[in-house]
């Protein structure tokens, strides 16, 4: 794992806390969140944790991108979901003592807080709220697992599936706000994985979206710019 010293963020001060589920906790109980854990800061390419593996540790993303993919036993893999910030890693696996569902590597430059198990179990444990929030996160995980197979199995075509991609990685970048503008730290080859196609299908199908005013391209920034017609699509 490639490791760099973190400048550390206070989770009471971060802008995340309010915007997804976890980390919305009181004063009180974020600040007894915030001395437990390390903060660290991993390159592109770092392996947070592997499938699998022992569920030792949850990890909190800071900031940054987090793919998470699985792999069959002939060695294909699939790509699951872009995390983001305040996003927790490993949750389940972590709770219930089992081992990693998928393998979690960091996208872009990212800053993550590693919480060993026993330091994890004994919070919740201290904090009611927190526990029903980990419930919480675990409930919107599986809606996303839901979710991600009715994308690959329902979807009407090709199009549609891709269109969804798009609409879920930007509605989770903007955090409610307005704007869904994300960085595009995927290849089209691995975008292709998560929508079920080919990488020449969704270069050409990106083209077209671009064309017809449906999303702005600036080098690996995307900008959605009609989110309905995106909803249309992908219905």
């Amino acid at each position: 794992m490639a490791i760099q010293e973190a400048t550390r963020q206070d989770c009471l001060s971060c802008e995340y806390r309010s915007l997804r589920m976890f980390c919305n906790l009181s004063p009180e109980a974020l600040a007894d969140f915030d001395k437990i854990g390390t903060q660290q800061r991993v390159t592109k390419g770092t392996v947070l944790f592997r499938e699998a593996d022992p569920g030792l540790s949850a990890v909190v993303i800071c900031s940054g991108q987090v793919k998470l993919s699985c792999t069959s036993k002939e060695g294909k893999t699939l790509i699951l979901k872009i995390a983001m910030p305040g996003d927790v890693l490993g949750l389940s696996a972590v709770i219930t003592g089992a081992t990693y569902e998928v393998t979690a590597e960091a996208l872009l430059p990212t800053q993550v807080k590693f919480v060993e198990r026993a330091d994890l179990v004994k919070f919740l444990e201290q904090h009611g709220e927190a526990s029903m929030h980990a419930a919480k996160t675990l409930s919107e995980e599986y809606k996303s697992v839901f979710f991600d197979a009715r994308r690959l199995a329902l979807s009407p075509s090709v199009a549609g599936r891709l269109a969804t991609v798009l609409l879920d990685w930007g509605r989770t970048a903007a955090c409610g706000k307005p704007e869904m503008r994300f960085t595009m730290a995927l290849t089209h080859e691995e975008l292709a994985n998560m929508a079920g196609t080919s990488r020449e299908t969704v270069t050409r199908l990106l083209g077209k979206f671009q064309k017809d005013k449906l999303i702005q391209v600036r080098g690996a920034s995307i900008l959605i710019l009609s989110p309905d017609r995106l909803a249309q699509l992908s219905a």
